[in-house]
């Protein structure tokens, strides 16, 4: 059975768990531009991005264009993605619109590809970026052995799987953040993606990628 057949059951247990979903946008609202989906990483929650959020309605976006994406971090990130595919689905419905961006933060950079990669993601999404993501795996992630952990070991089978041929497929716009004094990446440039716009940012810590200035409008010109 493909992925993407999966989908429905999977929009049964989203809907189940509403409280888990974080549509922070008001429904029916106008949409002038793509809306933002923010994915977080291993431990997160939606509220990492708050700085960041905040910072992009200064900007002039709306609560209707900026989703916060709440989700089981404990799970496989195969899981992960289709539920993020779902939610996908209910954001473009919601706002109308064709496409959407995303920008992930460390394992979130991950599901996130795993769903442009295999749930197809890459027909949805128009710009995507990712903060800190360990790419190529990390072996930070040895100190850790729950699945999620595990698929961050380097030469993992998931990414393995995710990296094998074209590491940025479709005609989405990929972007890959990451610092030299990244504490949760070893290697440091783990992070770069082939076929990405790869920005080596300064000194900065895992979290800090989340609320730097620098990194935010860097990333707001990436998604514009």
């Amino acid at each position: 059975m493909p992925l993407r057949s999966l989908r429905p059951v999977v929009a049964v247990v989203v809907a189940v768990a509403a409280s888990a979903i974080n549509l922070v946008a008001p429904a029916g609202a106008a949409i002038t531009r793509d809306p933002i989906v923010f994915v977080h990483g291993y431990n997160g929650d939606a509220s990492n991005w708050n700085t960041m959020i905040n910072r992009f309605k200064a900007d002039g976006y709306t609560a209707a264009e900026l989703f916060a994406w709440d989700y089981d971090s404990t799970q496989s990130n195969v899981v992960i993605a289709r539920q993020l595919a779902t939610y996908v689905d209910q954001v473009r419905a919601q706002t109308g619109a064709a496409k959407v961006d995303i920008v992930g933060h460390s394992m979130g950079g991950l599901n996130s590809r795993q769903f442009l990669k295999f749930e197809g993601g890459a027909a949805e999404v128009d710009d995507w970026s990712s903060l800190g993501s360990p790419h190529h795996g990390t072996t930070v992630a040895y100190g850790c052995l729950t699945t999620p952990c595990r698929e961050m070991y380097p030469n993992s089978t998931f990414l393995n799987n995710l990296n094998a041929g074209d590491e940025t497929p479709g005609a989405v716009r990929y972007g890959s953040w990451w610092s030299p004094c990244d504490e949760a990446l070893e290697p440091k440039d783990t992070a770069v993606l082939s076929g990405a716009v790869n920005t080596k940012t300064a000194c900065l810590s895992h979290t800090a990628l989340l609320t730097d200035a620098t990194v935010y409008v860097q990333v707001r010109d990436f998604v514009r």
